[in-house]
């Protein structure tokens, strides 16, 4: 239609989106149509990426309901133990760099020793946000802590004012003698608590939403004016370079009063038009992904439903339904990899860095169980079969279902051991929550697995039973068989996501300069004006 935005279509309430350059990406390199993340939530997904194993190996799945961080000022993060293919990448003399988010980790005993850092990590350069992009990172947008707020705030105020007028009550009647000492123990307990919430809404965002350039805070808290164009189209193209990572997904940089306003899709294009122009494109890989479903769930303080949307899968960000893990799996390199083609065989974006190894002339670590498989030969043509024949999904911690694509079959099963309960009933996503939860009363567990042929139901609405798939007990105990001995690989290793991990710990805490008791400074912005 004349007159749209050259990226977007509106229509009501919802952002449909016309995306010229991702279709010129895909239209000159391979599609993977299922593409899997190896988890559906940023953290533990990211992990895997980076490592090509599962994040249970490294102690990135939480063992409890939280499974990212959500503190810079956390101790846990990807561990210093663990080989990334960044690692490989620059024993090759490749230089390596990281823009956009990390959500990793930073610091573990002190706020400058930068031990799960991306400069840690194998990349020489880094600019971006060390955590993630929470709606609370955005003036206006709302929390993402209604829930915990009620639950920590809300309720025990309601306690302590009806405790308050109980007593008021019948020390009127003349019923009970009340120690004033009580009365101004229960007024100090509101107080702190109404004290403690108005510190975290003053103070979350400044501790916990700015942008790094290597080990150097530049914008506290980060303004969201061009955040794309600043993180991205500053930094110089320079070979060999390695993992531009741009997947910042979530909600809030995206979406403003139903518009998109940091135009990622158009960046796209102007990433391919410098290849392009210094005539980089044929000795350049990329790799275009996400590291989980749209979040269904993400409603604005209106009351407005902004939430993602997953096409015809089922659930989304949080939930190992189709919805929460089957993402963008895109791959080009003009000259090598043929352009056009689609696959539909189950890959996983752990594949990356046995890629990325085999392209570089890197050995794979003997040291070490590595779960991604290389996909060059799926890729070239020389193969036509991905080398998972099965793929494991896990919610936090805990196994929640496996996928089977048999060698001698075009059936992909999947049986989930558990399920998540939507909230409201009916609904496609936990709303309650803002987002679903791994264990106790927030699942349903099965007995038999639920079983599904996701070549047939991609969908995943019509669950198979010994009547309508007459080797329903045979396909099953194949897949336990093969759960079980995936377990058997796993080694015990320190939870990073554990209570102790993940909390605040003020003397963790980075700060540029403390103004006004709050971190602010803006060298993003000084930076800009310099450069005019």
């Amino acid at each position: 239609e004349s007159g749209r935005a050259p990226e977007e279509v509106i229509v009501h309430h919802h952002v449909v989106f016309w995306t010229p350059n991702i279709d010129r990406l895909a239209g000159g390199g391979v599609k993977l149509t299922q593409h899997l993340a190896a988890a559906p939530l940023c953290t533990p997904s990211r992990a895997a990426f980076l490592t090509g194993r599962y994040p249970i190996r490294s102690g990135m799945a939480a063992q409890n309901q939280v499974g990212v961080f959500i503190f810079s000022a956390s101790s846990g993060g990807l561990p210093p133990s663990e080989i990334t293919f960044a690692k490989l990448l620059k024993s090759q003399g490749y230089t390596t760099a990281l823009i956009g988010k990390w959500h990793l980790g930073t610091n573990c005993h002190n706020s400058s020793d930068f031990c799960h850092h991306p400069l840690s990590h194998g990349f020489d350069y880094f600019h971006g946000i060390p955590v993630t992009n929470l709606r609370d990172c955005k003036p206006g947008e709302g929390s993402v802590f209604t829930t915990a707020f009620r639950l920590l705030v809300f309720i025990p105020l309601q306690v302590l004012a009806l405790a308050l007028l109980t007593l008021a009550g019948l020390r009127w009647l003349g019923l009970f003698r009340v120690p004033p000492a009580l009365i101004f123990s229960l007024l100090f307990l509101a107080a702190l608590v109404l004290g403690l919430l108005l510190c975290f809404l003053h103070f979350f965002r400044p501790l916990n939403c700015f942008l790094m350039r290597n080990h150097d805070i530049t914008q506290q808290p980060m303004s969201y004016d061009n955040l794309t164009q600043r993180s991205f189209l500053k930094d110089n193209i320079c070979g060999p370079l390695t993992c531009g990572s741009m997947r910042v997904n979530h909600i809030p940089v995206l979406v403003k009063f139903g518009r998109f306003e940091h135009s990622f899709f158009s960046l796209s294009g102007q990433i391919l038009d410098v290849l392009d122009e210094l005539k980089l494109a044929n000795n350049t890989l990329i790799y275009f992904s996400s590291d989980q479903g749209a979040h269904v769930e993400e409603v604005t303080v209106k009351g407005e439903l902004h939430g993602g949307s997953n096409g015809i899968y089922k659930g989304g960000k949080a939930t190992n339904w189709e919805g929460g893990i089957r993402v963008p799996g895109i791959l080009r390199w003009p000259g090598v990899i043929q352009a056009g083609l689609e696959l539909d065989a189950p890959t996983s974006n752990m594949d990356l860095f046995p890629t990325v190894a085999n392209l570089a002339g890197a050995p794979l670590p003997e040291d070490r169980i590595i779960d991604g498989r290389d996909l060059m030969p799926l890729l070239l043509g020389q193969s036509q079969r991905s080398d998972h024949e099965f793929l494991f999904h896990y919610c936090n911690f805990y196994l929640n279902a496996v996928r089977w694509h048999p060698r001698n079959s075009t059936s992909i099963w999947k049986a989930f051991f558990f399920t998540p309960k939507f909230s409201p009933e009916g609904a496609n996503g936990c709303f309650a929550t803002h987002v679903c939860f791994c264990h106790g009363h927030s699942i349903t567990h099965h007995d038999p697995p639920l079983l599904f042929d996701i070549s047939q139901d991609p969908r995943e609405t019509d669950p198979l039973t010994p009547t309508s798939e007459p080797r329903f007990w045979e396909i099953l105990e194949v897949m336990q068989q093969a759960a079980a001995h995936h377990t058997r690989t796993l080694q015990d290793v320190p939870d990073q996501l554990s209570p102790g991990n993940i909390i605040w710990k003020p003397w963790l805490q980075m700060c540029c300069s403390w103004s006004g008791l709050s971190c602010q400074c803006d060298r993003e912005k000084e930076e800009g004006r310099g450069s005019h």
